[in-house]
C-alpha cells in the first residue's frame, strides 16, 4: 500500500480510475482519503464516494456499463476489463439460441428500467446471469438501481484486487 499511498493524484487516477466503468471521478474523490491501511480501506473509501454521489452521477455510472452478451466488436466503448469479464462467463461464445435469449432479456430489462442489466459476471456463469436477469425483471426501478450499484461494487472489488496484484508483481 506504500506505492498506492505515495502515488500522485494523476497516477492514482490513472491506476484506479478504471475500477468503476468509465467513472474516474470515484478514484479522484477517494484519493483524498489516503493513506489507506489496506485494500479493504481503499475499497471502503471508493464505496463511500459512490454512496455520496448525486443520483445523476450514480445513474451515469450505471449507464456507463455495457450491455451483456453483445456480439464482440459491436460496442466500441467496451473496456478491455469488461470484455475479459464477459469472456470469463462465456458470454463471448454464445450459441445463436443463447444470444437470442440474452437479446430478448436485455431488451425487456432496458425497456423496463432504462439501464443496462449489471451483474458481476466473474462470480457467475451464463445460466446464473440469465436467471438473475429473469428474477431482477420483477424488481421496482428503485430496487433495481440499488441492485445494480451493489453489483458494480462487486465488480470494482475484483478489479481493484487485480490492479493491486499487478502493482505487487511490479515491485
Amino acid at each position: 500500500m506504500d506505492r498506492v499511498n505515495g502515488a500522485s493524484a494523476v497516477r492514482f487516477v490513472e491506476l484506479f480510475g478504471p475500477i468503476y466503468e468509465h467513472s474516474p471521478w470515484i478514484a479522484q474523490r477517494a484519493y483524498a482519503h489516503r493513506p489507506f491501511a489496506d485494500m479493504a480501506a481503499m475499497l471502503a473509501a471508493m464505496r463511500h464516494e459512490l454512496d455520496r454521489a448525486t443520483e445523476a452521477e450514480k445513474m451515469a455510472l450505471i449507464r456507463a456499463h455495457p450491455e451483456l452478451a453483445q456480439r464482440m466488436g459491436v460496442d466500441p466503448t467496451l473496456t478491455s476489463a469488461s470484455a475479459a469479464e464477459q469472456a470469463s462467463a462465456g458470454l463471448d461464445r454464445l450459441t445463436p439460441e443463447e444470444f437470442a435469449t440474452f437479446r430478448a432479456l436485455n431488451d425487456a430489462y432496458t425497456a423496463k428500467f432504462g439501464i443496462p442489466f449489471i451483474i458481476c459476471v466473474r462470480r457467475s456463469d451464463k445460466d446464473g446471469i440469465l436467471n438473475g436477469m429473469r428474477a431482477r425483471l420483477e424488481n421496482t426501478p428503485g430496487a433495481e438501481q440499488q441492485a445494480a450499484l451493489r453489483e458494480i461494487n462487486k465488480i470494482a472489488a475484483l478489479r481493484l484486487a487485480d490492479v493491486l496484484a499487478r502493482l505487487e508483481q511490479e515491485a
